[in-house]
């Protein structure tokens, strides 16, 4: 009954409405300003006009809409300092260019600056106000319609969801908006909002690098919390689907805008306090931040660790409000540090305050110091009455605090990228063409990072916002992220970083099962039921135990330490003995290198030489050429050299045997029969090493037993008898060699080279002796290690033993290098 009784006014209300457009659509098309005219909180007159659209107020009083009348003007509320100081930002950076006699000469920038009060529906009505001015006229004509922008660009607004609304509805004008602080992914979208531009990156960067921090620290499930409006709402969904990409899991994502009833946050705590993960992602406006922190000290719900968007982590405002160390050690991204030349002077000079008489300036005056001027009804209930020459001393409120100077800047670099733009549009030199209008396409783009903040608690409740890190998304995926972890603090002000993790990772042995209903984060580890399998020889299996990797193959290579050392005690022996062969050439006429025949000084020469060489076969990876020649050459190669040994050892024991009386022993032992019996010696060896090459030569063998995890590679003997009479010969000649030596080690001779040869001899067999029981004992490449210190053991005993005496007589004791003395037949020695 009521509600047929209410129908007539309705009705008639619709009717009027309906009139009123029939007969407006039948008229001819005209423009023109409808409704009260909007006065501008900020002006001043300039050749080009900036607008600028701030929160000066962040509520307004409700009021209820009729829809019988017009709606009253919204009745703002609740100063805003910082939007204030985003204002003060923007006429700081026109007061410089107007004063500037580089950049627009000749030209002054003025502005008018409106108050949104928070409100979407106000910044549009304003921003048609800044597009179509403020003229009321009763006579319209198409020269209203004609008529540009009533100004060049229009400087914010601070929140994404006003932005939105502000450039759908200017970008059809193409006049240029420019936000210092509108971080929504979805403003990137050039065909809803093609006007739109701003002086801090997208969400979409900030999302995908929180995403990668989360992924960094090994936390795999968490906890978010995001702003119920386009910002909170769009910054989470890039973040939740980049996290599913990493691996990452969402125990809960819950919403709350701080204007929601309290049962709607009191059931976000619930959520909390029932959750099992430990870290919190709070996407959130720093207002919104403000009513939890409120929210959670009634609960004392700390322990958390936080992750924070720029909305909030770098926000000293909030900070002081978390009396409780609710948000001790949280971690986010923030805009790195700025600062702005004479921009703190300017916004703490009250002077300009004073001076205007303005009405948002003489209420900003008022809440500043608490005070009320007279007749003034904006600070009812203030303690007193203001006077106009108060001063900021002792006076600390989100005014006076420059934290969020990084926005300033923004603020800033907007102005001042519109003045590059007009400077350079007007064609401006000494002076400027003012006739020119300002477009996106004009205004440049930048290059933007994040800095990573920590929370780090100190003395008297406050915090310190350190710069651990940062993240850069121009470089390669790799290198975006630049973090100094050991100097951050975490919650609960530990060292450790926490851990958040639905699931602990599975031991070996075991497997995940997902537990059903939750993300692939949670599951339960159940043991293997299968029968282990036996990895092959050449595989070994994983920590796990449940799968098989190659085993590592080991040799004595060139690259490792000890590789390189013989190889370089090799060469150093292969050139050693190449300058000694060099004297003894260029003294070859000398009676020290003639006597005992010099043709077998050469060829043990040589053959000392092939004998430092053959070290370097068995050095690399085993192949089958490699292992027939390492010994095989080294057999022949030592032969020959202690057949030349031996040959001389004969010749000067025969030597001196044959001066006795009646004896013809030399004949036996001349030139040619040297020769031939170091052929002689020599292939009986070349023969052994045939019969061992033909019968079962060495070849590579792939060594499983010695070591469990690795493989060695070796080269396999293949007839032990072979390689044992190969050594076996050699031993037999170098005893021969050491018997005839010691028997002639006391023949008259003043350079008896019997002597020398017995020392040389001595170290040989003392290096094989050794080299025996060394070799059998010594693990894989150790024991060719071994073999090849014998042989350069005893290689080098020959040459320094045999050659080294004749060669300092022949540098340094020439005197001594003549027949005379070699037959010690010297001058006598006198009484």
């Amino acid at each position: 009954m009521a509600h047929t009784q209410r129908w007539p006014q309705q009705g008639w209300a619709l009717l009027q409405l309906y009139l009123v457009v029939s007969f407006s659509g039948s008229e001819e098309p005209v423009c023109g300003y409808r409704g009260d005219p909007e006065s501008p909180q900020l002006s001043k007159d300039g050749d080009i006009l900036l607008g600028g659209i701030f929160s000066f107020h962040s509520s307004w009083k409700n009021q209820k809409d009729t829809y019988m009348q017009q709606p009253q003007p919204l009745q703002c509320t609740s100063l805003n300092f910082r939007d204030f100081q985003f204002a003060q930002a923007m006429l700081f950076a026109i007061e410089e260019i107007n004063k500037s006699s580089d950049l627009l000469p000749g030209i002054s920038l003025g502005y008018i600056l409106y108050d949104s009060c928070g409100s979407i529906a106000r910044s549009v009505k304003v921003a048609l106000s800044l597009a179509n001015g403020n003229d009321v006229e009763s006579a319209l004509s198409k020269e209203t319609c004609l008529r540009p922008a009533q100004v060049q660009v229009i400087m914010g607004e601070t929140s994404s969801s006003p932005c939105m609304a502000i450039a759908t509805v200017i970008g059809p004008l193409n006049i240029p908006m420019i936000s210092h602080f509108a971080t929504c992914a979805c403003l990137s979208d050039k065909t809803k909002y093609p006007s739109f531009l701003r002086t801090i990156p997208s969400d979409y960067h900030q999302s995908r690098a929180l995403a990668h921090l989360v992924k960094h620290f090994g936390w795999t499930w968490v906890g978010a919390i995001r702003t119920n409006d386009d910002y909170g709402n769009n910054g989470m969904a890039t973040f939740t689907e980049t996290a599913q990409q990493l691996g990452i899991c969402l125990e809960y994502s819950v919403s709350f805008f701080r204007t929601d009833p309290a049962e709607k946050i009191q059931n976000i705590i619930e959520v909390i306090k029932s959750s099992t993960s430990k870290v919190i992602v709070a996407f959130l406006s720093h207002m919104d931040m403000d009513v939890l922190i409120h929210e959670l000290s009634h609960h004392n719900l700390t322990g958390y660790q936080w992750v924070g968007s720029e909305g909030w982590i770098f926000d000293s405002q909030t900070a002081a409000l978390d009396r409780y160390h609710i948000l001790d050690g949280a971690i986010g991204l923030s805009i790195p540090k700025a600062h702005v030349t004479g921009l703190k002077e300017f916004m703490m000079d009250l002077k300009q305050l004073n001076s205007s008489g303005n009405e948002i300036f003489i209420e900003f005056w008022e809440t500043l110091f608490n005070c009320r001027f007279k007749q003034s009804e904006s600070s009812a209930g203030a303690d007193r009455e203001c006077t106009g020459h108060e001063d900021l001393t002792g006076v600390q409120n989100s005014f006076t605090d420059m934290s969020l100077m990084p926005i300033f800047n923004n603020v800033y670099k907007g102005v001042y990228a519109v003045a590059h733009a007009l400077h350079k549009l007007l064609n401006c030199d000494k002076t400027c063409n003012n006739s020119v209008k300002l477009d996106t396409k004009s205004l440049e783009t930048c290059h933007f990072m994040y800095e990573i903040i920590n929370w780090q608690p100190r003395e008297n409740d406050a915090v310190d916002f350190v710069t651990v890190g940062l993240h850069d998304a121009s470089l390669p995926p790799d290198k975006q992220l630049d973090l100094q972890s050991d100097s951050i603090i975490w919650a609960k002000n530990s060292q450790q970083v926490p851990v958040s993790v639905c699931s602990e990772k599975c031991p070996p042995g075991t497997r995940k099962v997902l537990q059903k209903g939750k993300p692939v984060c949670c599951y339960d580890c159940v043991q293997y039921s299968f029968t282990c399998v036996r990895c092959d020889p050449e595989f070994w299996p994983n920590e796990r135990r449940d799968a098989c990797i190659k085993k590592e193959a080991v040799f004595l290579s060139y690259e490792e330490i000890m590789g390189a050392l013989l190889t370089a005690a090799s060469l150093f022996g292969t050139c050693m003995t190449a300058a000694v062969a060099f004297i003894f050439f260029r003294y070859r006429k000398t009676p020290i290198v003639r006597a005992n025949n010099s043709e077998l000084s050469f060829l043990l020469l040589f053959s000392l030489t092939l004998c430092f060489l053959c070290s370097l076969t068995f050095i690399g990876r085993p192949s089958e050429w490699s292992c027939m020649l390492r010994h095989t050459a080294f057999g022949i190669t030592f032969v020959l050299c202690i057949s030349c040994v031996l040959g001389k050892t004969m010749v000067v024991l025969m030597a001196f045997r044959s001066t006795l009386p009646g004896s013809n022993v030399m004949k036996w032992f001349g030139p040619a029969q040297q020769r031939l019996s170091v052929l002689g010696f020599t292939l009986i060896q070349v023969i052994i090493c045939v019969l061992w090459l033909t019968i079962s030569p060495p070849f590579p063998f792939k060594n499983f037993k010695e070591l469990k995890d690795k493989i060695i590679l070796e080269c396999a003997l293949g007839s032990p008898v072979g390689f044992w009479a190969v050594l076996g010969y050699i031993g037999l000649l170098a005893i021969l060699c050491f018997i005839f030596a010691f028997l002639a080690r006391k023949l008259p001779d003043n350079f008896n080279e019997a002597k020398f040869i017995t020392f040389s001899m001595l170290i040989f067999c003392a290096v094989w002796i050794t080299f025996i029981p060394a070799y059998v004992s010594s693990p894989g490449k150790f024991s060719v290690a071994v073999e090849i210190f014998a042989i350069l053991a005893s290689s080098f005993g020959l040459l320094i033993c045999i050659f080294v005496p004749k060669c300092y007589v022949i540098l340094l004791k020439p005197e001594k290098n003549t027949k005379k003395n070699m037959m010690g037949k010297g001058a006598p020695k006198s009484n």
